[in-house]
């Protein structure tokens, strides 16, 4: 794999949580551990309908198309063609049902996996390893962690990085989850190659939701319910501002394969492997500790 992102994580383990048992589990990528805890560098099929009523998500999604379509919306045309085929899909079925199926689908594999990796030979189950990066908490007061089961020492000795590798990556790899890596907390040297490698062969071999051609990610999905709120308020004679045209999409992406910066919408350019978001009021901090090189379309060439 080809990366040119390279990252020093100011992580620590939890000790204080360390030994805390898994109590159960949320969705796919929200393990709880007495707390909530949001697994980093990773997302999930979404679960809920994000405050948008269930029952009218079908037809907003065909009024999204339509919105799209006709090119007043303020996706641009590449997004627009990325996004179009996810929601007016070939096979007829409802892009918002399919999302929620595969939501469930995604926490019964977590679930699956944590059975399976935190049981002992003898039946009694491992605590939990927890390993925060560089931004301990999320906007939702949820803990942003790396989580695995708990191994001994002399476990340790017989295993491979990969053997005893994070829930975060087994996610990955099985498909269930797409790559979500946000800067400042980008995994290190070693184990972003890894997540990158175990992200394009899910891709690329159909696993998880990626067995959906038309699947969106649990990021795309958000986007899409804060694109349909924009629009209803359009529908309802509401003229939208700057920063509503432009903040539903506001994370630039680097491709960490030949550390490029893109525009927001522009994420679809880079392979989905490959991606690596960052907070506009980041960008600058993350282009000096990068060494990030701007595309044609942010430099203005």
């Amino acid at each position: 794999m080809s990366v040119k992102v390279f990252w020093r994580p100011e992580s620590f383990n939890l000790d204080q949580i360390g030994a805390k048992r898994l109590v159960d589990i949320s969705d796919g990528d929200t393990p709880n551990i007495r707390m909530n805890v949001r697994m980093l560098s990773i997302d999930t099929p979404e679960t809920s309908t994000m405050q948008l009523k269930k029952a009218e998500m079908a037809h907003h999604f065909i009024a999204l198309a339509d919105w799209i379509d006709s090119g007043k919306s303020p996706v641009a045309q590449v997004l627009a063609g990325h996004l179009l085929p996810r929601i007016k899909r070939a096979d007829g079925q409802d892009p918002f049902e399919v999302h929620m199926a595969q939501g469930k689908q995604a926490t019964q594999a977590f679930e699956a996996l944590t059975q399976a990796r935190l049981k002992r030979l003898s039946g009694t189950n491992r605590p939990m390893f927890v390993r925060i990066a560089d931004q301990p908490f999320d906007g939702y007061g949820r803990l942003l962690a790396y989580v695995a089961p708990e191994y001994t020492a002399a476990e340790r000795q017989g295993m491979s990085r990969r053997d005893r590798a994070t829930f975060n990556l087994d996610m990955v790899a099985l498909g269930w989850a797409a790559t979500f890596v946000i800067y400042p907390s980008i995994p290190n040297e070693i184990d972003l190659p890894m997540l990158q490698g175990e992200a394009q062969k899910a891709v690329q071999q159909g696993l998880g939701t990626w067995a959906d051609p038309w699947c969106l990610t649990g990021y795309e999905y958000r986007m899409c319910t804060k694109l349909i709120k924009l629009m209803l308020k359009v529908k309802a004679g509401a003229k939208l501002g700057l920063g509503e045209r432009t903040g539903w999409v506001d994370r630039y992406c680097v491709d960490i394969s030949t550390a490029r910066l893109y525009g927001p919408q522009d994420y679809v350019k880079v392979e989905p492997w490959n991606r690596l978001f960052i907070w506009p009021k980041d960008v600058r901090k993350a282009v000096a500790d990068l060494n990030l090189e701007p595309a044609g379309s942010i430099a203005g060439t």
